[in-house]
């Protein structure tokens, strides 16, 4: 984080705001009933002040929380240990604040299929907490994503385009995402931080340049980007990795997995919370800033041993030709009047 005021890292920073987006996480963005078995784990580089807020409001809807923390992992997708993903499928919700997160895991695949609802949340801090849930109107948010989705799905070619070089096309899987649609009413399933929508494309139709210019983790060693990272795409397929300094880390990332998989484009990603405006290095909140596009590399059932996810500043989108996004700013009536419900500066 950069300091603004000095106080962000001290516990009175945002100490009442902080309790009110805990509350508003557990009544409005992932609802907890009364007597429900809520996990909540931390790795030691995760914010407490929002693991503890949490807990907290947890309990006081009436829920019973249980608090995990233990050693980061090297790398995301990961198992916590072994104590604490033993009890994970025995949980009714799994709100995962590590920022090694566990989404893609082992362990994550079995408590979903046990029933439980995992909430990824991860890296999340004070700060965060209170831009991103604590401020922002959830309903339109929630209808914005559904929106984004449903107009993707009904193309047939996406192509994203961008001032930094950018100029990617995509065709549409027509058979959908279930980690957009609604969720089952019944059985485990991941929910992410609002703010992000996608589409379900045809992995191997990726074709063209994707120019990284936002942010891009892991590896640990980046974040927000300085210099652009140019990726060459044929086939699904990263074929080329240019750039500086950054561009050479991420390349040598990638081939020390040894997995083909590593190279593989797996998804595409719709950014827009209104309390994220700037690349801040923190994933979860990167894949968020307003108007940004994210792509997600290393499919987890191709095998791929970890992933990663990169950030295309001011994006323009096409949807069959006709933009719904030009710059980073959103042109289509239905997302215009959602924005402006939303507050968005600018509309």
């Amino acid at each position: 984080m950069e300091l603004s005021y000095g106080t962000e890292p001290r516990s009175e920073f945002y100490s009442f705001e902080l309790a009110a987006a805990a509350h508003r996480l557990v009544t409005e963005m992932r609802p907890v009933r009364p007597g429900q078995q809520v996990a909540i784990t931390a790795d030691t580089l995760s914010d407490l002040r929002a693991v503890e807020a949490t807990a907290r409001a947890v309990y006081a809807v009436g829920g019973i929380p249980s608090v995990f923390r233990y050693p980061a992992n090297p790398q995301p997708c990961l198992d916590p240990p072994a104590p604490v993903a033993a009890g994970l499928p025995r949980s009714d919700i799994w709100i995962d604040f590590a920022v090694a997160y566990h989404l893609y895991s082992p362990a994550y695949h079995a408590a979903v299929a046990a029933g439980c609802i995992y909430v990824c949340l991860t890296g999340m801090d004070a700060d965060m907490m209170v831009r991103t849930i604590g401020r922002v109107p959830y309903r339109p948010l929630r209808e914005m994503a559904d929106r984004l989705y449903r107009l993707s799905q009904a193309a047939d070619v996406i192509r994203v385009t961008a001032p930094s070089g950018t100029d990617l096309t995509m065709r549409v899987d027509k058979a959908g995402d279930p980690f957009w649609e609604p969720p089952p009413e019944t059985g485990g399933y991941p929910q992410m931080l609002g703010g992000q929508s996608g589409f379900m494309a045809v992995r191997e139709s990726f074709e063209g340049v994707l120019v990284f210019d936002g942010a891009l983790w892991p590896p640990a060693e980046l974040g927000v980007l300085r210099h652009p990272v140019r990726l060459t795409i044929e086939g699904g397929r990263i074929v080329r990795i240019e750039g500086g300094h950054e561009a050479q880390v991420f390349r040598r990332w990638l081939e020390s997995f040894g997995h083909p998989a590593m190279f593989q484009m797996d998804h595409a990603c719709y950014g827009f919370n209104p309390g994220v405006t700037r690349p801040s290095g923190r994933i979860l909140e990167d894949e968020r800033i307003f108007g940004c596009m994210q792509f997600g590399i290393g499919p987890s059932d191709w095998g791929a041993p970890s992933h990663t996810d990169g950030v295309v500043l001011n994006p323009t989108v096409y949807l069959d030709g006709v933009p719904i996004e030009e710059e980073g700013r959103y042109v289509h009536p239905d997302l215009v009047a959602l924005c402006r419900e939303m507050g968005v500066p600018g509309y």
